[in-house]
């Protein structure tokens, strides 16, 4: 049942069937939210929270498969895979400390986000892990797509649609997704000092090596480190780990970390740039980014996917995408206030034939308009 909270209407549903029958019931905007780690989403409208379908439905770890509730925690998940020697390799962010939030994060806000961290660059996105989905559409109706194997699809592959879609085309209410061991051993090679554009130069090398690097980055705030990550069997890392050295000897010595899991973590969740000022997150080519974090001087930013995402932390009220002009990519408002998300919006503005193709799929999947209602649109998705 709906309830108040904060002055706000809040509905919880238990069960898909409640979600459906409350979606098809309603007759007003709707603010989509999983574990409010985000904060909740501003707007008119009721806030329907997935939290309550929490609950994994099958795991079996010979099969890599995992079949999961949205409103799960997404700490219970982890913990059930490495109990198992697995883990989701996309490595979702934890967004709390980044946004000043509290909640938990859910599997579902996690998909919906497409939320997907520093092995990106060699395990793949979120979305290139999900076999399956089940989701209510604007209308109330209970959709399924997908199963519980990897294969190829045809028509609508709403699985990894509704990645990224934060929300505004469905209510994910369960997911399937393929997981991978843990990877036996991890080794970091570091460097320090290195300006932006040389520190990219590294980190493209590194990348396309055969020496399958899992994490490229490079923080300039308070200072500048480069880092590269190796995973995988214990004397396979080693010997990776010598040849890359080798083969970076030009950009200075670098120092070899055995063990550097808070790092990771630190550029995962973009611990850098916490505390005050607004963070953007911008999508480029790597080659480009150097020169987008130039234009803002003195900006502490965090390099991550080799260059590919880029975080920069600004003043209060900037609007950094006229700050940055044209570039090949796009910035996202990922932490400022109401009023500076009101006057800039979130996400940036789609190139005309895409924002057609959007539109049509909210028309499609959200006839009434009701799921976060002016939240993404007209938007590019989550990359």
């Amino acid at each position: 049942m709906p309830y108040i909270h904060g002055g706000q209407v809040m509905m919880r549903p238990r069960t898909e069937a409640e979600l459906a029958g409350m979606v098809a019931g309603a007759s007003g905007p709707l603010r989509i939210v999983g574990g409010g780690t985000r904060g909740l989403a501003a707007g008119p409208g009721a806030v329907l929270s997935t939290a309550g379908l929490s609950g994994v439905t099958l795991y079996e770890p010979g099969a890599l498969t995992l079949v999961v509730r949205a409103g799960t925690p997404l700490a219970e998940v982890e913990a059930l895979l490495a109990a198992e020697g697995q883990a989701l390799p996309f490595e979702p962010m934890d967004h709390r400390a980044l946004m000043g939030t509290g909640g938990t994060p859910t599997v579902g806000g996690m998909v919906a986000g497409n939320v997907s961290g520093p092995r990106r660059v060699s395990a793949g996105a979120c979305r290139d892990f999900l076999l399956g989905v089940r989701f209510v559409d604007g209308t109330g109706r209970i959709l399924k797509n997908g199963g519980r194997v990897m294969k190829n699809v045809t028509g609508y592959d709403l699985a990894r649609l509704l990645a990224g879609s934060h929300g505004t085309l469905g209510v994910l209410t369960e997911v399937s997704l393929k997981v991978l061991p843990m990877p036996r051993a991890s080794v970091t090679l570091a460097l320090e000092g290195l300006e932006a554009a040389r520190a990219v130069a590294a980190l493209s090398r590194a990348l396309g090596s055969p020496y399958e690097v899992s994490g490229a980055a490079h923080i300039a705030a308070g200072g500048a480190r480069t880092l590269l990550r190796l995973e995988g069997f214990v004397a396979s890392v080693a010997h990776r780990a010598e040849r890359l050295a080798a083969l970076l000897a030009e950009f200075g010595d670098w120092q070899v970390l055995p063990d550097a899991g808070d790092i990771w973590r630190g550029i995962r969740d973009v611990t850098a740039l916490h505390g005050a000022g607004d963070v953007w997150r911008v999508a480029a080519r790597p080659s480009d980014a150097p020169g987008l974090a130039t234009r803002l001087p003195g900006a502490p930013a965090v390099f991550d996917w080799g260059g590919g995402r880029l975080w920069l932390g600004v003043p209060e009220g900037t609007d950094l995408r006229a700050e940055l002009g044209a570039f090949e990519g796009h910035a996202t408002l990922m932490r400022a206030a109401p009023e500076t998300v009101a006057r800039l919006g979130a996400f940036p503005q789609s190139v005309p034939p895409l924002a057609a193709i959007e539109a049509g799929l909210r028309a499609r999947f959200d006839p009434k308009g009701i799921f976060n209602p002016g939240l993404m649109a007209p938007t590019e998705r989550a990359a």
